[in-house]
């Protein structure tokens, strides 16, 4: 029988394969297993312990912590409740944390750490709603998750039928979670999902993806994240062994260790692998680095099913024993798969680790939609593109002024597009239509069934001579480059576009020291003619493909990469435009101040 509630899945999966490895988890410099039997029996008394505070379905339950077996059991416990899980990312501000646990009145709150503990007693005063802290590592004065469990592990005949009977009253249209967007302006919202939306799109995602088979994973991506969120139950049903990552500075090394077949990431983890390596390649001298650099422009051409030239055939298994095996010794030896999803892979990245051998399964969805839209699968993909769309899912195109014929907003209908907004039943409306569409806000066209993402509605903008840009197909296509690392792309009611640069240091300064540049700074470096010039080259090339009112007219180079932390990035790596259009405002208003009075945009 097909699971109707997310806890059913676990349960089968005790049940079937009680002694299998779940999860794995790097304690004390060794790594532990945990079986599916094990984390169905944790996660039971923890909900059990629960239940023993009064807690009620409908209530919601609030977790901020690292992935890590805490976090499954967790939100396993709280899902047989009826509880709603509140997931907020570790790195999300105070006034983040403040606004989405006073909006969900949260009940009770799970941390990880006392970090994070520290920063929530700071606002503690400001949640009258939320009873109680509970730690996953140990506190001094704050109640242990373990002290819970043990309360679960003792329960008596009462509690234990109290709890069977509020499994069975939870239903598939019962809320699993309230998710709150990160956002790029204005205030998170809480996306609300229901078992339901979870399991439609779990289980459409296995129909699809029928061919690999998932063994191993490594988990990096934050469980706060709704794509690893959905992935980890993809994982539970199809009984795959998920071993946590340390954190997103181990990640190479943990690969190494746990020798998975599949991982999850978004574009920037890809973008610094292959950064990586290819410094590696780079520093190779010789007939090494010759058929470094050859393999590479090979895989750089590739395009999965369309190579039937059995010469390139020939050269690409031969790069694939000599160079791109190497590769797959770097990342532990079985990678097969990699899922990435969260923003737009540059298609030279997606060419490229499809021809050293890995099978890169790049998709689309949005929190609203439980999340995945569409995906590329092993079988069936076009790069550049985001696969095709899921087979319960309904997605139709609505023509955009500015675009050209059959691009437009992407609207979707299907069993997982959200229940609404948390206490927000306008803007619920404003992003669910009447016939049931929900509105992406993304921009994109058809190519055949393959859908391809172009732009982002909101982020489109006219320059004052009336044309319109589209941003993020103008970025994508300008971190092609080789040394740019992340850019803005400006110019609402401007005379013209232009750019705030960061460039890729690793390449740039490998560049440098073959050039004979030297400089004993990165800001040094990028006032350095012979750095000018190469950028201006770049800029020159990347421009033609665009039309002359869309291309970069000017653009700054600046020294500092953006994060999460530092506050121009969200927490899934999206740019926070109006904060870093503020930040370099001084910048921006000096390539527009430095331009000739009489400029006017070009035609069309």
């Amino acid at each position: 029988m097909q699971p109707t509630r997310l806890f059913d899945i676990m349960d089968r999966q005790a049940q079937e394969q009680p002694s299998a490895v779940c999860l794995g988890v790097k304690l004390d410099g060794e790594w532990q297993t945990i079986t599916y039997a094990q984390v169905a029996q944790r996660a039971k008394e923890l909900s059990l312990g629960l239940l023993s505070l009064g807690l009620g379905k409908g209530e919601r339950v609030a977790l901020i912590a690292n992935n890590r077996p805490e976090w499954v059991y967790t939100d396993l416990a709280a899902s047989q409740l009826g509880c709603p899980l509140v997931p907020i990312y570790p790195t999300a501000t105070v006034n983040d944390c403040e606004t989405i646990l006073a909006h969900s009145e949260a009940r009770y709150l799970f941390v990880s750490s006392a970090a994070i503990y520290e920063k929530i007693q700071s606002i503690r005063a400001k949640l009258p709603k939320l009873k109680e802290i509970y730690s996953f590592d140990p506190i001094a004065g704050v109640k242990p998750w373990q002290e819970l469990a043990d309360v679960g592990a003792k329960a008596n005949a009462e509690l234990l039928k109290a709890h069977a009977r509020a499994r069975t009253e939870v239903t598939t249209d019962d809320l699993a979670s309230v998710i709150y967007t990160s956002g790029t302006t204005g205030k998170p919202k809480g996306v609300m999902l229901s078992h339901q939306n979870f399991l439609a799109n779990i289980l459409a995602v296995d129909t699809v993806m029928n061919s690999p088979k998932f063994t191993k994973a490594l988990s990096f991506l934050p469980l706060s994240h709704v794509l690893e969120r959905v992935v980890i139950y993809f994982y539970e049903l199809n009984g795959t062994s998920i071993y946590f990552a340390e954190s997103m500075d181990t990640i190479a090394k943990n690969l190494t260790e746990v020798q998975p077949n599949v991982f999850v990431c978004v574009p920037r983890v890809l973008e610094k692998l292959y950064d990586a390596i290819v410094a590696k390649g780079r520093a190779l001298t010789g007939a090494k680095k010759a058929l470094f650099n050859w393999a590479l422009v090979l895989g750089l051409q590739y395009e999965p099913n369309g190579w039937q030239n059995p010469i390139k055939a020939a050269q690409l298994a031969i790069a694939r024993r000599l160079i791109f095996s190497k590769w797959h010794a770097a990342m532990g030896g079985n990678i097969e798969i990699i899922i990435v999803g969260g923003s737009a892979l540059q298609p030279r990245l997606g060419r490229v680790f499809w021809a050293a051998g890995f099978s890169v399964i790049e998709g689309y969805g949005l929190t609203e939609t439980s999340p995945v839209i569409s995906f590329n699968s092993p079988d069936e993909h076009r790069i550049g593109t985001v696969g095709k769309v899921l087979p319960n899912l309904q997605v139709k195109i609505q023509q955009e002024e500015g675009y050209r014929a059959g691009e437009g907003e992407i609207l979707v209908k299907g069993p997982s597009v959200m229940a609404g907004y948390y206490k927000n039943p306008q803007a619920t409306l404003e992003a669910i239509d009447h016939d049931g569409y929900f509105h992406t806000g993304d921009i994109g066209i058809f190519e055949g069934q393959f859908l391809r993402i172009t732009d982002r509605k909101k982020e489109m903008f006219k320059t004052s001579g009336g044309k319109y840009v589209a941003p993020l197909a103008i970025e994508n296509k300008f971190r092609e480059s080789p040394y740019i690392s992340q850019l803005i792309v400006i110019g609402e009611n401007r005379k013209f576009p232009c750019a705030i640069i960061v460039p890729e240091f690793a390449h740039l300064e490998a560049w440098a020291k073959e050039s004979g540049v030297t400089a004993p700074s990165h800001q040094a470096l990028l006032e350095s003619e012979k750095v000018k010039a190469l950028f201006d080259a770049e800029v020159e090339r990347l421009n033609q493909s665009f039309g002359r009112w869309e291309q970069i007219k000017k653009f700054r180079l600046v020294s500092d990469e953006w994060a999460v932390h530092t506050g121009e990035l969200t927490p899934k790596l999206s740019l926070k435009r109006k904060v870093i259009e503020a930040k370099y405002q001084a910048i921006v208003e000096a390539i527009y101040d430095s331009t000739d009075a009489n400029y006017t945009p070009p035609a069309h």
